[in-house]
Order: C-alpha cells, then sequence, then structure tokens
C-alpha cells in the first residue's frame, strides 16, 4: 500500500469516525442530558443505582455504545476484532472488509470533567510492542500493521452526591410493578424506595462531549499516570476536541521518535547527564531548535529557555 492509499484509508476512516462520534451523545442522553442508563434491574423489578467511580461507569458506557460500534463498522466496510486480553492494545482493531491489510485501532477513553475545561487519558503504553513495532506482545497485531490509531474520547460531568458510595440506592419503579413486588420493601441492609419512572431516578453522569482524534494529535509529552510506562494526552476540553495536541504541528514521527526514547534519551547539560522527558529538551538534544515554535505553546510545561 503506498502512501496515498494510505492517506486516503486514514481520511475516509477519520471523517466517518467524526460523524459517528457526533451522532453519540443522542443515544446516551435524555433530553435534558441525563445519561440514560440508570442502573441494574433483578427480576423483582429492583433498579440498583451504580457509583459514579470512573472504572464502573467507563465499563458500562463502553458496553452501552458497543452496539453502535457494531452498526458503525459495518456499515463503512468493516469488520471488529476485539482485544483478546483486557489490557491488550487496543480495545478494537478495525479490519477493512475488502482489504485486510488496512487496519485500525481504535481505543475508547472516558473521563470526567474538571472545572468544566480540563479533562484527561492515558493513550497506550510508549514501551514494548510501542517501540518494538514488528512485535506482537500485548498487543492485538504489530503496531506497524496499524494503518492509524485512533481514540474516540467521551468526557461527562459527574453528578454531585454526597457520598458516592453510602448514597447508592435501590429503587422500584411503578411502571415496572408487574408479576413481583420486593418482599417487605427492603433489600440487604437497604430500602427500596418506590418511583413514578425511571427518568426520574438521577443519573451519576450527565453532559457528555464525544470526540474522534488521531492519538499522536492528542497527545502530550509527559506520561499518563504515576511511573507505568503510558503516554499522556494533553488536558484542555477544547484542544482535545480540535486535536491541538504538543505535536500537533511537528508530525506524527516526531511524536514516534520522542516517546520510544521517552526517559532513556540523555543529553549532557552544564557537566550533568540528564534524562530527557520533554518535547523541548528532545528537539535541543536532536539540534533541531529551529522547531521551537511549532510546539503548541499551551501544553508546554517547560518554559525555560
Amino acid at each position: 500500500m503506498n502512501l496515498d492509499e494510505k492517506n486516503k484509508y486514514k481520511n475516509d476512516f477519520k471523517s466517518e469516525l467524526v460523524k459517528f462520534a457526533d451522532k453519540l451523545e443522542k443515544y446516551v442522553s435524555t433530553d435534558n442530558g441525563d445519561w440514560t442508563v440508570k442502573g441494574f434491574i433483578d427480576v423483582y423489578k429492583n433498579i440498583y443505582t451504580i457509583s459514579s467511580d470512573t472504572k464502573i461507569v467507563s465499563k458500562i458506557l463502553e458496553i452501552h455504545i458497543f452496539p453502535q460500534i457494531l452498526q458503525f463498522a459495518d456499515s463503512i466496510g468493516y469488520k471488529i476484532i476485539l482485544a483478546e486480553k483486557q489490557n491488550w492494545y487496543p480495545d478494537l482493531t478495525f479490519v477493512n472488509k475488502n482489504n485486510e491489510e488496512v487496519k485500525f485501532a481504535l481505543d475508547i477513553k472516558t473521563t470526567f470533567r474538571r472545572n468544566n475545561k480540563t479533562a484527561g487519558f492515558t493513550l497506550g503504553s510508549h514501551g514494548g510492542y510501542f517501540k518494538e513495532r514488528d512485535k506482537d506482545k500485548n498487543i492485538q497485531f504489530p503496531y506497524s500493521q496499524y494503518t492509524g490509531h485512533y481514540c474516540l474520547g467521551v468526557i461527562y460531568t459527574r453528578t454531585d452526591f454526597k457520598d458516592d458510595i453510602t448514597d447508592t440506592e435501590i429503587y422500584q419503579v411503578k411502571e415496572l410493578q408487574e408479576d413481583y413486588e420486593t418482599p417487605n420493601k427492603k433489600v440487604g441492609q437497604r430500602e427500596v424506595t418506590t418511583v413514578k419512572n425511571l427518568k426520574s431516578i438521577t443519573s451519576v453522569i450527565k453532559n457528555f462531549d464525544f470526540f474522534a482524534a488521531e492519538k499522536w494529535k492528542i497527545a502530550s509529552d509527559k506520561q499518563g499516570s504515576g511511573n507505568t510506562a503510558n503516554i499522556g494526552s494533553i488536558l484542555d476540553i477544547a484542544d482535545l476536541k480540535n486535536e491541538n495536541g504538543i505535536f500537533s504541528q511537528l508530525g506524527e514521527e516526531w511524536f514516534d521518535e520522542y516517546w520510544i526514547n521517552h526517559g532513556t534519551a540523555t543529553m549532557v547539560k552544564d557537566g550533568i547527564p540528564i534524562k530527557i522527558t520533554t518535547l523541548k529538551a528532545f528537539l535541543e538534544f536532536k539540534g533541531r531548535t529551529d522547531l521551537w515554535d511549532k510546539i503548541v505553546a499551551r501544553t508546554i510545561r517547560d518554559k525555560s529557555k
């Protein structure tokens, strides 16, 4: 596959993914922006509300939109291969039905707003399969076999609860009361509250923003989580949605080279060896200070000259 063919596949896939992301808000939201998922139901028609714990919310959101993703893939001529193991990259592999050489990696990334302006994700490892791009350890196919790497981002607002665990409730909805009734209106130590309809149950999250982005375009030059080898995203929500990351004006090649060498490349400054952990320092190390002005300024933490 030559470069022109590759770019055409990428442009077509990205265009369709953006249109798909734009439709998802209505699919998961009520008219007032609340999440349509209210909790879990049992055979007695009890609705168990969920906490707003990010791991729980993320998994349920993925389950909620997965049927739509399957329909989307089929509609644009792709089949989906799921990651064989939970910690493998990516979440979903899109394989073109007419040309199986064309593969796209898609990770579903969910997070909540902070201060209504910022949010952040981890974007996968910068070790292992990212460095050894012909290997298939912890990745569905070798990294180099993917035509492009994308994120389906989901940003939401968490509903404020005084105590996220103890304030989870059990409801029985009148419109569902048919053959079953909860004995004594109590399950375990929790009282069961009767409500008129499902919409009256408070959703744990609301106000969704869905967006599609190429991974390298929303990456920062910082790790995403503690000491683990994960690439962090930029944090500004507007920049995330507009793919305005620190590498966005430099190109994917600089993203690849920086993160392959992150934390291992070393330069000597004032007689002291320093590990390179910022893009600005890396460009200096490579003798390309002429590219400093292409670093998107908002994401630079090291502003020293």
